[in-house]
């Protein structure tokens, strides 16, 4: 527990400033130093440290920051790839930034920041390995993007977006494992029935803090896929991808 008790000893105390603590280590890693690490903690905060923090009413979590930051990777992704591929269209380009700013993808690039290294969450989620989840990750890293907007303005956050999570758009576009399930499932059914893919959760266990989501995706009132995931998004990826895979089945042997 010692990397635990490291992690949330300055927050905990409020020493935000103290030389050799996690966030020293996360600023050298994103080459950004902030000039309030208010909005840094505000984006490493798990909404399970919140109990604990009796002496600090003022204790926000990541939410809306990630809300903010998943803005500016948008509007970043976007203006790159206008610039990258000047002969696509709107559909081309769509599909791309779609794969750029998944889920799957973001939280590769948070794992190669070692991210999960620097979430203030309560111990029982630090228990339960809710700092590596996917989802979560995803969602910090969003959120730090938020964070650098606001600190420092658009530039510092360019900056990190481009040089660290579109650092290399052609092999990230080409990887087959960051596909997003949902947006393929979506053209095939409107293609072939004419109708949307529609998801619906079929049932949610565990605790607030590590909950798992079962999720259903049926085409015209028909059970196609079923999907597991920590988290109701990566859950229904799930879904789409055994959906799509069951549909493809289905599409050989009728042509048989």
């Amino acid at each position: 527990m010692d990397k635990y008790r490291k992690r949330i000893k300055n927050f905990m105390e409020g020493k935000t400033h103290d030389s050799g603590c996690h966030l020293d280590e996360l600023e050298e890693k994103i080459g950004y130093h902030f000039h309030s690490r208010d909005n840094l903690l505000e984006a490493l905060t798990h909404s399970s440290i919140l109990g604990e923090l009796s002496s600090r009413n003022d204790a926000t979590t990541y939410e809306r920051l990630e809300f903010l930051g998943d803005a500016v990777l948008g509007l970043v992704t976007t203006e790159l790839l206008m610039r990258q591929y000047p002969r696509e269209n709107e559909g081309q380009l769509t599909k791309k930034k779609s794969l750029l700013v998944s889920t799957g993808l973001l939280s590769k690039k948070a794992e190669r920041l070692g991210l999960n290294d620097h979430i203030i969450l309560s111990k029982n989620a630090f228990m339960g390995g809710v700092q590596d989840r996917e989802s979560i990750q995803t969602a910090v890293l969003e959120a730090i993007i938020g964070a650098l907007y606001l600190d420092g303005g658009m530039e510092p956050a360019k900056s990190f977006i481009e040089g660290f999570i579109l650092d290399r758009v052609e092999e990230d576009i080409q990887h087959r494992d960051h596909i997003n399930y949902k947006s393929e499932m979506q053209e095939l059914t409107q293609k072939i029935y004419g109708v949307y893919p529609s998801y619906r959760v079929r049932s949610t266990r565990g605790p607030e803090h590590d909950k798992m989501f079962w999720v259903e995706v049926e085409i015209d009132g028909r059970v196609v896929g079923l999907g597991r995931g920590s988290s109701k998004k990566d859950a229904e990826q799930m879904a789409a991808k055994e959906g799509l895979a069951r549909l493809e089945k289905e599409g050989e042997n009728s042509d048989e």
